[in-house]
């Protein structure tokens, strides 16, 4: 028997995730060792069942073959659910027991990455075990060979049934503009709203690992341009995309505006508070001061928290938050649901919310306080620099007896408003953002980050055309 032992590139092993760009950083033999150190985990941990799914890049295929040849050398059975979104496998490994799921999936990234999403148990494997993992392939400490066994597992229309269990809309009949971005939601998305009332629309519909519409990735606004000119000519009352893999939601409203995700969460968070009164609402850092305000106004719990899905997910589960969400479109509902980032039931469930006003989206997306603010702003920072960069802002502003919230980074907030400066967990930058409720006022914030990363020896940022209000 010849003795297991691999190294990852290291830029693969991400803070959520496994990732890398196909034939470069990351390859089958890398999905291998995936399968061989994780199914060892599982398996030291008396596991003896793995889901796995993958989606529509051309990459998938053959990496979910070797990552499920790697989970057999580990003696486990594997539940091979097909192509499909990453909520689907989540789902599935609550709908089949299973002792661990992992997704080959690239995400939003472009056609050329691929990568691996992991749950052990009900959790997120995420940071540390990541970390694990490599280890663990580089020192060869894995399970003795055996020989497993896998099956193919239809859960789709198990998933589809589920989903539909909580549509609470009525019959009132809609008119739907959807755009799965050629991901791996599209057939999910096709199969679904023709179980829904009213009139939907799919474009972009059909799996497609080169994404010859646009790039799927629904926050960034360029790639929305052609839903809003579908929700024009058909006089939708909204439009709905997904990221590449479906557990990121983008919207539109009947008027063409994008709801941001800190937007689309006060509207879902209005009705969950409805029947969960006090009810704790989780977003991340770089949401706006107006959702943390409106769920308070709501009469529910409003609580930052830090960046990534992972983080959000386990803060849920220890709050026993019914409902969460991020500016990325993760958004999360333990409210009838599991907990877990899911794009199509959260459109579902905005569905039934949108069917159920008296208006129209557009008028609640008015009526919300209007404030001006920075996209998300990224400053190149060397991966060794980065989190010493926010740490000496941090004591700067200690000293300067600012008033900062510092669950992720520093917030700081203003008479005009705040900014935030944080370390991305994924890239070699730093992450900004402003808000104000005038030009001025912004002006003055965007002043106050310049001044702290020049302090700490970076170039002053060029904020140029960086406005954008919501």
């Amino acid at each position: 028997m010849t003795a297991f032992n691999h190294r990852f590139d290291p830029t693969s092993l991400r803070e959520y995730d496994i990732r890398g760009i196909v034939g470069e950083t990351l390859k089958p033999e890398d999905a291998f060792a995936i399968g061989r150190c994780f199914g060892s985990i599982v398996s030291r941990g008396q596991g003896t069942k793995v889901a796995v799914g993958y989606d529509g890049r051309l990459s998938s295929p053959e990496l979910e073959a070797q990552l499920v040849a790697g989970l057999r050398a580990c003696g486990l059975e594997v539940l091979r659910i097909g192509c499909g979104p990453t909520p689907m496998l989540y789902f599935a490994s609550y709908a089949l027991k299973a002792d661990g799921a992992i997704m080959v999936t690239g995400s939003h990234n472009p056609p050329n990455y691929n990568g691996f999403k992991m749950m052990l148990g009900k959790k997120p494997f995420f940071g540390p075990q990541i970390q694990q993992i490599g280890r663990m392939a580089a020192e060869g400490d894995v399970v003795p060979s055996s020989v497993g066994t896998d099956r193919q597992v239809d859960v789709s229309e198990d998933y589809i049934t589920r989903m539909l269990q909580d549509w609470d809309g009525g019959d009132r009949a809609l008119k739907v503009v959807w755009d799965p971005g050629n991901g791996s939601g599209a057939e999910i998305t096709k199969r679904m709203v023709a179980k829904l009332p009213g009139t939907h629309y799919v474009i972009n519909g059909t799996i497609d690992g080169t994404f010859p519409a646009h790039h799927p990735d629904p926050t960034v606004a360029k790639n929305l341009e052609q839903i809003i000119a579908e929700v024009a000519k058909n006089g939708a009352d909204l439009g709905i995309a997904f990221d590449g893999d479906a557990d990121r939601i983008g919207v539109v409203d009947n008027e063409g505006h994008i709801l941001f995700g800190d937007q689309l969460l006060i509207v879902l968070a209005r009705d969950v508070l409805k029947s969960k009164p006090g009810g704790t609402i989780i977003a991340d850092v770089k949401a706006s001061q107006v959702l943390f305000d409106e769920v308070a106004k709501a009469g529910g719990t409003p609580l930052m928290w830090k960046t990534g899905h992972s983080l959000i997910k386990s803060k849920m589960a220890e709050t026993g938050s019914p409902l969460a969400g991020e500016m990325s479109g993760h958004i999360f509902f333990a409210d009838k649901w599991y907990g877990f980032d899911d794009a199509p039931y959260s459109a579902i469930r905005l569905l039934g919310i949108v069917a159920r006003m008296s208006g129209t989206l557009s008028d609640v997306r008015a009526a919300l306080p209007q404030v001006i603010n920075t996209p998300e702003l990224r400053f190149d920072c060397p991966d060794t620099r980065k989190f010493d960069v926010v740490a000496e802002v941090k004591a700067r502003l200690a000293a300067e007896g600012a008033k900062v919230q510092d669950v992720d980074g520093v917030r700081v907030l203003t008479e005009d408003g705040w900014w935030l400066l944080r370390a991305s967990n994924t890239q070699a930058v730093l992450v900004a953002r402003a808000e104000a409720s005038s030009e001025a006022g912004l002006e003055r914030l965007k002043a106050g980050i310049a001044r702290q990363l020049q302090a700490s020896g970076l170039a002053a940022p060029d904020f140029t055309g960086e406005n954008a209000g919501h």
